[in-house]
């Protein structure tokens, strides 16, 4: 059953979004390397082709947590999944079961449309965030390794031929 504090993301909820956004960089010590702005965020859930969506926790009219997710693809199993990029529920609201309620909205998603993955990323050592993940079930995928291609390198990498 759907929590009711849980709903799609609304094109006002934006700047609250983006101050979680860095809010969750600063958690995570990379405060210096989050860049985003509301225009961006506008643009990339309510632009011409949208490639992001989200869905936000609301207690008492007041949003307090957010996932935002966007499509990936399983070349093995032929079908779309969800990755979710960023899953943020706000300090003084956490223990209260929302940021489980967004990701169970997020595996109802995947249910419905016959998805067959939620997939998501942990620094390893946010130790109590990956005994939550554990808790519900999650797996960790600890044989892959996440690399990377950003600034200097992608400029290069571009330029290189066949």
């Amino acid at each position: 059953m759907a929590d009711p504090r849980v709903r799609r993301v609304r094109e006002q909820d934006v700047p609250a979004l983006v101050g979680f956004a860095h809010e969750l960089a600063a958690h995570e010590r990379s405060a210096d390397q989050c860049h985003l702005t509301v225009e961006q965020l506008r643009a990339a859930l309510f632009g011409p082709s949208p490639a992001l969506f989200g869905h936000v926790a609301e207690v008492g009219g007041e949003v307090v947590g957010m996932a935002l997710w966007f499509l990936n693809f399983s070349t093995w199993r032929g079908v779309h999944g969800i990755y979710l990029e960023d899953l943020y529920v706000r300090p003084d609201r956490r223990g209260s079961g929302l940021g489980k309620a967004l990701l169970a909205a997020l595996a109802r998603e995947c249910v419905e449309r016959g998805y067959a993955r939620l997939e998501w990323a942990v620094l390893d050592w946010l130790e109590p965030t990956i005994a939550f993940y554990k808790s519900i079930g999650a797996v960790p995928q600890d044989e892959w390794t996440v690399f990377r291609l950003t600034d200097q390198a992608l400029v290069e990498m571009s330029r290189v031929d066949g």
